[in-house]
């Protein structure tokens, strides 16, 4: 049996749920047509020779759902792609401890589920998957639009007892006044009295001397 029907017989009895062994991101992703789109998956162990596959579910995941070899990565080799997979379509290259596949020019119809997986002795062992979807045009999310309110002007009535209150000027005005006719009449009750004590002193030496 080829080795390319050996993975996708094997990719079809695995689970295909997301594996901690394999950390693979991002989780979901959109870009428009054209461009070019980067997936990680990093191991949490490197073994000696570790081969990184790169498979794609064009259908939702379920127990029927087939899946494409793409390419896969070789510490010699570089990468290796699939039969049907044209050279400037894909590459796969090593950064540290990542394996990233590399999409250029992507069209709607590489929509689909991509899934890093690696094998280690009998078992397959799966990336959690990433959902890529390419449309012509982005997505956009309508903002709301605000309403302008009109402020309303509220008339006050005024307040009978603010208008009752002298104003603020004519108070201190009033007590200097007040204290200025107090002085005046405190001045004129003196010099009264002064007359009269002079005139009373006058009677007396009047008669004193006779």
């Amino acid at each position: 049996m080829q080795p390319r029907l050996w993975i996708l017989l094997a990719a079809q009895l695995a689970a295909l749920h997301g594996s901690l062994v394999l950390q693979q991101t991002p989780g979901t992703i959109t870009v428009q047509t054209n461009q070019m789109v980067l997936l990680s998956c990093e191991p949490k162990f490197s073994p000696n020779n570790m081969h990184i596959y790169w498979l794609r579910q064009r259908q939702a995941p379920s127990s029927d759902s087939h899946h494409e070899s793409l390419a896969f990565w070789d510490s010699i080799k570089k990468t290796v792609r699939g039969e049907d997979v044209k050279q400037e379509k894909l590459i796969v290259f090593r950064d540290g401890n990542r394996f990233v596949l590399n999409l250029t020019s992507v069209k709607p119809a590489d929509s689909g589920v991509y899934f890093c997986m690696m094998i280690e002795g009998p078992q397959l062992i799966f990336g959690k998957g990433t959902q890529l979807n390419v449309v012509d045009v982005l997505p956009t999310t309508a903002q709301p639009t605000k309403k302008s309110t009109t402020k309303k002007k509220v008339c006050r009535s005024p307040n009978p007892v603010t208008q009752q209150r002298p104003p603020c000027g004519l108070l201190p005005l009033s007590l200097l006044v007040a204290g200025v006719l107090v002085l005046l009449v405190s001045l004129g009750v003196a010099i009264h009295l002064h007359c009269r004590q002079r005139r009373a002193r006058l009677r007396f030496l009047k008669q004193f001397y006779k």
